[in-house]
């Protein structure tokens, strides 16, 4: 468990995308409670959250390997990093959808 919160540290105070999904995060939630969203809802938006999170976090672990493994440029790990970076923008895109399924109506209505 001393790892994970010390990895979930490291994450959190070093990482720049990290931050920047955690703050859109915090928005999420703060919104959540501000529209009353459902049950329901805060269950889809979370998973939502964590899929963003977790995708992102692996995506720093093979962004991290990767450049450990091979300092200077090189077009395969290149490719493997885009790849990486490309299974957190699949992530993103569900849950901006998700989010969009959530709060859209509760706006439009």
């Amino acid at each position: 468990m001393n790892y994970a919160l010390k990895g979930l540290w490291i994450l959190i105070t070093t990482e720049n995308s990290i931050k920047t999904h955690i703050i859109i995060s915090i928005s999420l939630i703060i919104l959540g409670f501000v529209v009353k969203i459902s049950t329901v809802e805060w269950a889809l938006q979370l998973l939502a959250i964590a899929l963003v999170l977790v995708t992102e976090s692996l995506n720093t672990v093979i962004e991290k390997t990767a450049n450990f493994i091979h300092p200077d440029f090189n077009k395969k790990i290149g490719n493997i990093k885009d790849i990486s970076a490309g299974a957190v923008a699949f992530a993103m895109l569900f849950s901006i959808i998700v989010e969009l399924i959530i709060y859209l109506p509760k706006f439009t209505d």
